[in-house]
């Protein structure tokens, strides 16, 4: 794991967004897309003249995956698919979750962290999965489109996840917005709170997890209705507490009685979970300090070898992994940490072995896959690098990182159009429309005209195009 750069999101002509979310309220599945052409995640106001603010993702496969463990019974319960609602970490310490859309529920590694129980980040988890299902958020659209002040009010939903290609697995979600803006479309009223927490309860009570979690939840915001919004907690500005929603979570849990225990595999992923981010988020010395209560040998052993390799002690990180892979051969995200040390030591054709054997063992991981790429283009192979990203970016398209990968590989294989193509995508992602647009100009000439690259070339330029007559307005 590692912590990429991310820029601010540059605004886009609100007429033009504004028919993009339209159409993908309308019918879509939830993504903005124009002849295949993902653009940037936002919540813009137009014109925006405060400076965007930039919210940061911590992409990471092993950890992802130990979320959905922990999120599967609670959105199958809820109606929704698990395959479809990603779960993924923002690079915030303070105490949050939230939803902008119906494809991701967002959390604050520092709630993560601070979760005592599995049972607490589960009700977390089935609260915001509760606003997706409650319809809450399309309500809000809804509300902000027919608003009197709607004129000029462009909204697009989305999101840039630049995952870190070669195993490097920090990235970053750039929600361009006035901070008053975002704030107001993420904060819900309390009848929403409460009808959520009464749909996660019953999510919780359907998944067999004990609900005393959304109770421990409440516990922690306790009396922070008497504090100013300035020193209140994130999530309770956002997540209004009442306490009539804390007194009615204490009666059903107190109804229901004592409830099922810890389920063994919901403490384990939650260990996992925990275990990765401090270890990345933490000093080294810490981990090597808490490490040795860790209660599950392979969580243990893992924490360590990261805490080896940030110290640079790579003989130590590689006794360790061999160790930790010996008892875990068939765990492709140890292959891919393997891989990420070894990728990171410069050890390019170890690192690619690391990363083939993480990618047979999970085909479908396009963090994974994007790590091989990069780790074969460091290799010399530039052509089964360019296959590898293109299979990466067919399974999560709003990777950032891997597009300037693949701009390196396409250059390497003398594409030029397509190197300009991705170049401009790539800004696009990151808002920089005035630097998008000389590379989609370029893409365009080169590029077949009509082909579907020349077409998602011709909507960055188009989007580049209407914002710079936007700003001579």
């Amino acid at each position: 794991m590692s912590f990429d750069r991310v820029f601010s999101l540059a605004s886009i002509p609100c007429a033009r967004l504004f028919r993009l979310l339209s159409r993908a309220v309308r019918g879509s599945r939830g993504l903005v897309q124009v002849q295949g052409l993902v653009l940037v995640a936002a919540l813009t106001l137009a014109p925006i003249t405060a400076q965007a603010r930039s919210i940061r993702l911590l992409r990471d496969a092993d950890i992802e995956h130990g979320l959905s463990e922990l999120a599967r019974p609670i959105l199958a319960a809820a109606g929704l698919s698990p395959k479809r609602v990603r779960i993924l970490v923002v690079d915030d310490s303070s105490f949050n979750a939230f939803v902008i859309d119906h494809r991701a529920i967002f959390v604050n590694y520092g709630l993560i962290l601070k979760a005592e129980t599995p049972e607490m980040l589960q009700a977390v988890l089935a609260h915001e999965a509760a606003h997706i299902a409650n319809g809450h958020i399309g309500r809000r659209i809804q509300n902000m489109r027919s608003a009197s002040t709607a004129a000029g009010f462009g909204t697009a939903l989305g999101m840039l996840a630049a995952a870190a290609g070669g195993g490097r697995a920090g990235a970053g979600l750039a929600i361009g917005a006035q901070s008053s803006a975002l704030r107001s479309f993420l904060s819900h009223t309390r009848a929403e709170e409460a009808s959520a927490d009464r749909s996660a309860i019953g999510f919780l009570t359907a998944a067999g997890i004990n609900p005393k979690g959304m109770v421990e939840l409440h516990r922690i915001f306790a009396g922070q209705e008497v504090l100013s919004r300035a020193s209140q907690d994130p999530y309770m500005r956002s997540h209004p507490l009442s306490r009539d929603r804390m007194r009615a979570a204490e009666a059903f849990v107190a109804s229901a009685g004592e409830g099922p225990a810890t389920r063994p595999e919901a403490a384990y992923w939650l260990a996992r979970v925990q275990g990765k981010l401090s270890a990345f988020t933490r000093a080294p010395s810490w981990t090597k300090r808490r490490a040795t209560s860790e209660a599950f040998a392979d969580v243990k052993q893992m924490r360590l070898a990261v805490a080896q390799h940030r110290q640079h002690a790579f003989s130590g990180a590689q006794k360790t992994m061999q160790a930790l892979l010996a008892a875990r051969p068939q765990d492709a995200y140890y292959h891919e940490l393997w891989g990420q040390m070894l990728y990171e030591n410069r050890r390019w054709d170890a690192a690619v072995a690391a990363y083939r054997t993480a990618a047979q063992l999970a085909p479908n991981e396009p963090l994974i896959l994007a790590s091989l790429g990069r780790a074969q283009l460091a290799a010399g192979d530039a052509k089964a690098a360019l296959a590898t990203m293109e299979k990466a970016r067919g399974l999560d398209f709003r990777n950032a990182t891997l597009l300037r990968d693949m701009s390196l590989a396409y250059a390497q294989t003398k594409q030029t159009g397509m190197a300009a193509l991705v170049t401009a995508e790539r800004y696009a992602l990151s808002g920089r429309l005035k630097d998008a647009g000389p590379h989609a100009k370029r893409a365009v000439a080169i590029l077949p005209k009509g082909s579907p690259a020349w077409r998602r070339a011709e909507d960055v330029l188009i989007a580049f195009e209407q914002d710079e007559k936007r700003k001579r307005k």
